[in-house]
């Protein structure tokens, strides 16, 4: 009944958003006489604000059409390069610049938002490297005789993306920069391809913000995680997709749930931003108004991931700790991190992150002990969230470069 609920309140939510919406343009109409008169602007801008809150959010575009580089515009080219069921492949290269720059695979985080999320980490990494990123699809979207998809295969699908890369230019080794949630199946599929000897094994892996070690400064994200047993978890938050979408009955963790559950962590952070967009569009400073709700037209829109996904990532990430410990498996292999010796590795963090701690993705460094020393590179964002990592001022100025000059030594 879950998804049902919620598909009741969002169509009554969207109706609200229609008639606060229309009412504001009503309002602001330049043939309406009293629109500039007392409090009707101020009510204006108080129902555009709640039409934007209240809206419902679809999958966002990229939308990157051009980059600058060294003072020259380029035109981007955006193509889906390998097709799966649970998410493709994208390619991002620049018209008119050579193919052989070094390829760079982002992985976008598989937890409720869409892969446009790092919009702003695959617009800055163009300026060095031809980029392909991770586009995760909605679960409630792929019907169910596509099958599961759990950790394992979030891994799969990593190795097989890098063995794509590698064979477009066969001898040239991609670079891979895991955002989040995937530091873990980076990490993961790094240590295998490793021990395998593949020729795709990456030849930096750059995680940042993710949870390799969550017993290391635990936020509330990892409490919550370990409070409750994981049948807890399967009873209270995975729910069926309803017959109107084409993935109906697949079990699921719901975006809705996880965005609600991310939005109520900063609740009072979020109000100040819809008040503060309210004061913009009142002082009739619609730059910074649009900015913040460009913001939330991404961070809004949620998709769904598999059930089976979601409960092995909490068993085996955060109350198992089956990576830090070594007994990670996949597929029935144990997961050998000291076998990585051919890729190095750089750590990021945010000085103030408050999903990931501090120390919880510097743990990689440490458990590659096969890894020379000077393959390692570790680097704290100062001031930075967990969103200032990989998206904002901090990320293009601050991270990016270093990000940039580590992969530049490695390749």
């Amino acid at each position: 009944m879950l998804y049902h609920a919620y598909e009741i309140q969002r169509s009554w939510m969207n109706s609200v958003s229609s008639i606060a919406s229309i009412s504001a343009s009503i309002m602001t109409n330049p043939a309406n006489p009293f629109g500039k008169m007392g409090m009707m602007p101020i009510a204006a801008n108080a129902l555009d604000v709640l039409a934007h809150a209240t809206a419902d959010y679809a999958k966002p575009a990229f939308g990157i059409t051009e980059v600058n580089v060294d003072g020259t515009l380029h035109s981007v080219i955006e193509a889906t390069v390998v097709n799966r069921p649970f998410g493709d492949l994208k390619r991002f290269r620049l018209d008119g610049i050579a193919d052989d720059r070094p390829k760079m695979l982002i992985v976008a985080p598989m937890s409720g938002h869409y892969a446009t999320l790092l919009r702003g980490t695959v617009e800055r990494m163009l300026q060095k490297f031809e980029v392909y990123i991770t586009d995760w699809a909605d679960a409630a979207t792929v019907p169910v005789h596509e099958g599961n998809f759990d950790l394992d295969d979030y891994i799969d699908y990593l190795m097989e993306f890098l063995e794509y890369i590698e064979g477009v230019q066969p001898g040239q080794r991609p670079h891979m920069l895991a955002v989040c949630q995937p530091s873990v199946p980076a990490f993961a599929a790094t240590a295998l391809l490793n021990q395998h000897k593949s020729p795709a094994a990456p030849a930096t892996l750059t995680m940042m913000g993710g949870p390799i070690d969550t017993r290391e400064s635990p936020t509330s994200v990892n409490d919550h995680a370990m409070k409750r047993p994981i049948a807890w978890f399967r009873q209270s938050v995975i729910t069926t997709v309803p017959a109107k979408y084409r993935g109906a009955g697949r079990r699921v963790y719901p975006g809705f749930m996880q965005l609600s559950a991310f939005m109520s962590m900063n609740l009072q952070s979020h109000m100040m931003s819809h008040y503060e967009m309210f004061k913009h569009l009142t002082a009739g400073d619609d730059a910074s108004a649009q900015a913040t709700k460009d913001f939330y037209d991404e961070y809004r829109a949620v998709c769904d991931m598999t059930a089976e996904f979601y409960l092995q990532t909490v068993e085996e990430v955060f109350q198992k700790h089956s990576i830090p410990n070594g007994t990670f498996e996949h597929k029935g292999e144990i997961v050998d991190l000291t076998q990585i010796t051919n890729t190095a590795l750089l750590a990021v963090e945010g000085e103030r992150d408050d999903i990931s701690g501090l120390g919880q993705t510097k743990a990689a460094l440490k458990l590659a002990s096969g890894l020379d020393a000077d393959k390692k590179r570790y680097y704290m964002a100062e001031g930075a969230g967990h969103y200032g990592i990989f998206n904002g001022s901090r990320w293009r100025d601050k991270v990016a470069p270093v990000v940039e000059e580590f992969v530049a030594q490695f390749s």
